[in-house]
């Protein structure tokens, strides 16, 4: 049986807004194979409907149910660990829309649960009021501790930025439940209703993807298209089962047979 495959996308899909040459080759093999597979993101910004007609614009063919964000694992999470809770949120739309399908309310005074993610509409205001909640006694999470975001005019403070921030004021600990997180990585292989051994990471980041992978004990394949580069992989403990340029380079009969073999 072919392995599931759980596929980071900015630097391994696309860069930006150009498209990767080869993905959609590869995604469409995957589709004519019936081999499982989720794209998987630490943006809480969209919903997956959004993701996935941002794909299928760049010539990607999926659907929603091809897309997991952190923002989904993130109120499942806090579904699991607090049924109908209550949630201040600094955050957009993608978030608001995973909590309250997750039987959450957004609320702007005493929440069980503060939660953080990106976007470009937070202000000192919010950040003041979080701090208030979070010494009131509101857990603090995060949907990723990603330190930055990549944008078509340069970095802008991501996720990660915002919860250190966060974290300083109040001298408590942000939980974080995205990539490389335990809880999203499982979350991910279950919504494809595999088992450990069937999955393979692709991603760019070792940070993130493949350390999220080596964690979990999946199969791990870095390529080279975006943020980490082959001088880099001295610097980490760990290392990715294969290494590739790109996407294309799995595309080939005999490196696309390697990598789907359980």
């Amino acid at each position: 049986m072919p392995a599931g495959f759980l596929i980071d996308m900015d630097g391994v899909i696309y860069r930006g807004s150009e498209l990767i040459p080869g993905a959609d080759l590869f995604i469409r093999r995957l589709r004519e194979l019936e081999v499982p597979f989720l794209f998987l993101t630490n943006n809480s910004q969209r919903t997956r409907r959004d993701v996935a007609t941002k794909l299928c614009r760049m010539g990607i063919d999926v659907e929603e149910r091809h897309i997991f964000t952190c923002a989904m694992a993130t109120a499942r999470f806090l579904a699991a660990q607090r049924p109908h809770g209550t949630a201040y949120v600094i955050g957009e739309g993608g978030l608001l829309q995973a909590l309250h399908a997750n039987g959450y309310s957004v609320v702007d005074h005493d929440p069980d649960y503060v939660v953080v993610g990106e976007g470009r509409s937070h202000n000192f205001e919010m950040i003041e009021t979080a701090v208030q909640m979070v010494e009131a006694g509101a857990r603090l999470i995060a949907t990723n501790l990603d330190p930055n975001c990549p944008t078509q005019n340069g970095l802008r403070p991501g996720c990660g930025a915002i919860v250190a921030m966060l974290e300083a004021a109040t001298g408590r600990k942000a939980f974080s439940v995205g990539k490389p997180s335990p809880v999203m990585m499982r979350a991910a292989r279950k919504e494809l209703g595999l088992t450990t051994g069937e999955i393979t990471v692709i991603g760019d980041t070792m940070e993130t993807d493949i350390l999220g992978g080596v964690q979990m004990g999946y199969r791990t394949v870095l390529v080279l298209s975006g943020s980490t580069k082959v001088d880099d992989l001295q610097s980490y403990a760990y290392r990715p089962d294969l290494v590739a340029d790109s996407i294309a380079d799995l595309c080939s009969n005999s490196r696309f047979e390697q990598v789907i073999a359980a």
